[in-house]
């Protein structure tokens, strides 16, 4: 099992996940971070620390995120990898909980 990242992050970018990932399986996009699945060794650290909530477990996503199981694993490959905090995107509370970002997301 992996770890998703999921709608929720986009527009929101938050990167205190990255920080704590012993195996640096974050990859960074415009807008979006993803996970590389076959890197993520499960130890749970990333998801308490996303503040927008938008890490989950890939047996355990929100009804209706599964296709990003694909969409993390996908972009881990074109994206570069991220270790270490930024700061988020200035509008990134407002993006918070909004629903239908897919859309926006930038490859």
């Amino acid at each position: 099992m992996t770890f998703v990242v999921v709608e929720n992050c986009i527009k929101c970018k938050y990167t205190d996940c990255v920080e704590v990932c012993p195996v640096d399986c974050f990859h960074e996009g415009p807008n979006f971070l993803v996970i590389d699945p076959e890197e993520c060794i499960d130890c749970t650290l990333c998801e308490p620390e996303c503040p927008a909530e938008a890490i989950y477990p890939e047996d355990d996503l929100p009804e209706g995120q599964e296709h990003f199981i694909k969409l993390n694993a996908e972009l881990s490959l074109e994206w570069p990898v991220i270790t270490e905090q930024k700061d988020p995107p200035p509008d990134a509370t407002e993006w918070d909980g909004k629903e239908g970002k897919l859309e926006l997301l930038e490859r």
